[in-house]
């Protein structure tokens, strides 16, 4: 004791606790003192054998809770030195600051995803989750971590595990038409990432982006971000118009196999189109295919970077849109000139995707059980699709169901696409306006219809809904 200033452990009276149980009565008796102020920062503990004897335990028992105390950090033991109270407890670094006396803010609800959300018609452009086998899941994950043990977790693979980029090669090979190899594939927590390491890594302030219009938000807002200048490219019937990309921008970014919103194909002279522009202006051109897998009515054009001779292509796709929204795992074929510039941002900005996920694709893949699923979702949405067309009323125009998640309604002349989406809301539907995907284009009213995430009960009952809706516009 330091001339009677400080307490010593030796004036604490014996715990009750230690009756109980020595070893944490002793520790949680010592660690309230210290709390407490009764043993202050710097005070000196009494040995273990002086204070074995006042509380009538042994000395191993008190050299065990003496030693959990130094390792949280509450004392330090320094030879010769004796046990001291650290200057700053552990409660003291990181605990919260003690509430104020004023009135607390009321919370703040969560706020829901507003532009796409499950089970909420019409607004639910997401796979249904209720598809997915979880217990053919749960093995793929078993099995995954079972068959390659402890070193793949300790493992770093910025790329991704080979053996899931050689799977999602062998996919893309087999079903995108991609003449690719694992080394090309990167994989990201989705396509949205994509595009921040891509635009991260090409853009400069002031380069030209180009974009789809109407077209695909965060992407003009992520090229935005880093400092580029997005220029809006109308879309028309067959596609993004090509001849209107200007030769000084660095990259365009287009939804080729269903372009959102509107839902038309890139037709195949519009791809060449494309390609020749991207050589001429030693730009880049990023190819999203977010719902490729989804076609209804006949075999999906193979992907854009099929015909990619010139390597000026990067292909981005994600099991997000076709297994789980909360599974947030993607990839992109990458030209072999920006692999390592890529790898170098992902390696920076720290969003490598875990390896448990990985190892479960990896599983899933490899099975056969990814390609059973899409067979299967792919008839179910399609089941989804004609139960809500049979449900509009005759007259009725819509364009891009032939494929996807979505589809386009477009509204009665002289209907105002903000006042319909307001009605639609009072009955308890979401929609979205086309004009909320514009940027300069100016086309007819319309709302984006979105029905893979719905029941076929939803479908049916807001179905009528929305076509009472339409009938009394």
């Amino acid at each position: 004791m330091s001339r009677g200033k400080a307490a010593s452990a030796l004036d604490l009276p014996r715990p009750a606790a230690l009756d109980a149980g020595k070893q944490q009565g002793a520790y949680d008796a010592l660690r309230t003192a210290i709390l407490n102020r009764q043993l202050p920062a710097g005070s000196r503990l009494p040995s273990t054998r002086s204070l074995a004897e006042r509380w009538l335990v042994s000395r191993g028992t008190l050299e065990a809770a003496y030693e959990r105390l130094q390792g949280e950090g509450y004392v330090q033991r320094v030879a010769g030195s004796g046990t001291r109270v650290c200057a700053v407890i552990p409660e003291q670094f990181i605990a919260a600051a003690a509430p104020s006396a004023s009135v607390r803010r009321a919370a703040l609800p969560d706020q829901p995803d507003a532009v796409v959300q499950s089970h909420v018609p019409f607004v639910a452009r997401r796979p249904d989750a209720g598809l997915f086998d979880l217990k053919t899941w749960a093995r793929c994950l078993s099995r995954g971590l079972l068959r390659v043990g402890p070193g793949v977790l300790e493992a770093a693979h910025l790329a991704g595990l080979p053996a899931l980029r050689e799977q999602i090669a062998d996919y893309l090979r087999s079903y995108r038409g991609l003449q690719c190899e694992a080394d090309e594939v990167i994989v990201t927590t989705g396509i949205r990432h994509a595009l921040d390491l891509i635009a991260r890594t090409l853009l400069k302030p002031g380069d030209t982006a180009c974009v789809e219009d109407p077209g695909y938000t965060p992407a003009r807002r992520l090229f935005g971000l880093a400092g580029a200048q997005v220029k809006a490219v109308p879309v028309t019937a067959e596609g993004l118009d090509c001849a209107q990309l200007p030769s000084t921008a660095r990259l365009a970014y287009v939804t080729p196999a269903h372009q959102a919103p509107l839902g038309m194909t890139l037709s195949v002279s519009r791809r060449l189109a494309l390609l020749d522009w991207a050589a001429r202006a030693d730009a880049w051109v990023i190819e999203d295919d977010y719902d490729s897998e989804y076609n209804y009515n006949s075999a999906p054009l193979a992907a854009l970077k099929s015909l990619d001779c010139g390597d000026r292509v990067l292909y981005c796709g994600s099991f997000n849109k076709n297994l789980f929204p909360g599974l947030r795992v993607g990839f992109m074929v990458v030209p072999k000139a920006l692999r390592p510039a890529l790898l170098r941002t992902l390696q920076l900005t720290g969003h490598s995707v875990g390896a448990t996920d990985q190892l479960g694709l990896v599983e899933l893949l490899g099975s056969g059980a990814f390609v059973r699923h899409l067979r299967a979702s792919r008839q179910a949405y399609q089941a989804r699709r004609d139960a809500l067309l049979a449900c509009l009323p005759d007259g009725c125009s819509v364009s891009g169901q032939q494929a996807g998640l979505h589809f386009v309604l477009w509204l009665p002349p002289g209907v105002e696409e903000q006042d319909f989406c307001e009605r639609a809301t009072a009955v308890g539907l979401a929609l979205q306006p086309l004009g909320k995907f514009c940027v300069e284009a100016s086309l007819p009213p319309a709302v984006i219809i979105g029905y893979t995430a719905l029941t076929l009960a939803q479908i049916r009952f807001h179905g009528r809904v929305l076509t009472k809706l339409l009938i009394a516009t």
